[in-house]
């Protein structure tokens, strides 16, 4: 697999963004692997910029919607106009018909709203008056969300959090990132400059590629495990469910596909249990009410988890 196309799409948006590899890293991987992400942070680490980044490097159709709470369905998906003079409806596309979406602040609008953008994310279609229309195709939703600021905002339940393929949490930068930052914006703003070095066609080729890289079987049968375990877990009221499991075994192939390979390594499972699996779990109200996190609950089961040896490329 030519992973030379990911490589130029990470160094371009480091001509924007400073530091943040790993989160990169992860938003490439949810590409590769035709899933979605959610980006959740405090405001001003640089989420919006970097989605907007990605989409400048790929190329293709970009759409930003700002959630709010009076946002429609219809303002995502489109709605039918009547032309009087000539008698009949036209489809009047949203912003959903993008290669890559921005919904920034998700969390800001009502539930309904939300559905409507989630079943376009799961289905890769809308529906407007009974009438089916595909969206374009590679179609990669980057939402946002501030986990701060609870008044005014609606949480996104777990059930349609499960859509989303990873969740991205971005962090401050450090003091010499800062300054870097600093330094960058000082008199121009890089990212209007920014050009694509990928197209969508090619994006689409590398997801495919994507579906070719070799899970042995000790890897799948480690990510089973791994799985199996959140169901189990006496911290854990409800564990992933299989689509958790297609979920890790689809970034475990995209990472492995970044790092050139073309087999998948129990490290790979590793490295996106969190962002992976941390979002579908829904911990006891006991251990909510102490301020567990479902971060360490997945440390302790990768700990008390076998990792398996001697994997076949």
């Amino acid at each position: 697999m030519d992973s030379g196309i990911c490589v130029d799409i990470m160094d371009n948006i480091s001509k924007v963004i400073v530091g943040k590899k790993e989160s990169l890293k992860l938003m490439l991987t949810a590409l590769l692997a035709d899933g979605h992400v959610l980006l959740e942070d405090v405001p001003g680490v640089g989420k919006t910029l970097m989605a907007r980044s990605l989409a400048a490097s790929m190329g293709g159709i970009y759409k930003r919607i700002q959630f709010t709470p009076d946002l429609l369905p219809s303002d995502i998906t489109g709605f039918n106009i009547y032309h009087q003079n000539e008698g009949r409806f036209q489809f009047q596309e949203g912003p959903v018909m993008a290669n890559v979406l921005l919904a920034d602040e998700i969390n800001r609008t009502v539930p309904r709203t939300q559905s409507s953008l989630l079943e376009s994310m799961e289905e890769r279609q809308v529906t407007v008056d009974g009438q089916t229309y595909p969206l374009p195709n590679p179609f990669f939703v980057i939402a946002t969300q501030n986990p701060v600021e609870l008044e005014g905002t609606f949480p996104l339940p777990e059930a349609q959090l499960d859509r989303f393929l990873l969740k991205i949490d971005m962090g401050y930068p450090d003091k010499q990132e800062e300054m870097d930052i600093l330094k960058r914006f000082q008199t121009c703003d890089p990212f209007l400059s920014l050009e694509p070095v990928a197209t969508p066609e090619q994006i689409r080729m590398l997801q495919q590629e994507r579906r070719t890289i070799t899970v042995s079987e000790p890897v799948r049968e480690y990510i089973t495990t791994l799985v199996q375990a959140t169901r189990h877990h006496p911290m854990i009221r409800y564990g992933a469910s299989p689509r958790g499991s297609m979920a890790l075994m689809r970034s475990a192939q995209a990472l492995a596909a970044l790092d050139g390979r073309t087999f998948t390594l129990p490290d790979d499972v590793r490295a996106l249990v969190k962002p992976v699996l941390a979002h579908r779990l829904v911990l006891n109200e006991n251990e909510r009410m102490r301020g567990e996190k479902p971060d360490r609950v997945l440390k302790d089961i990768l700990d008390r988890t076998p990792v398996p040896g001697g994997i076949p490329g």
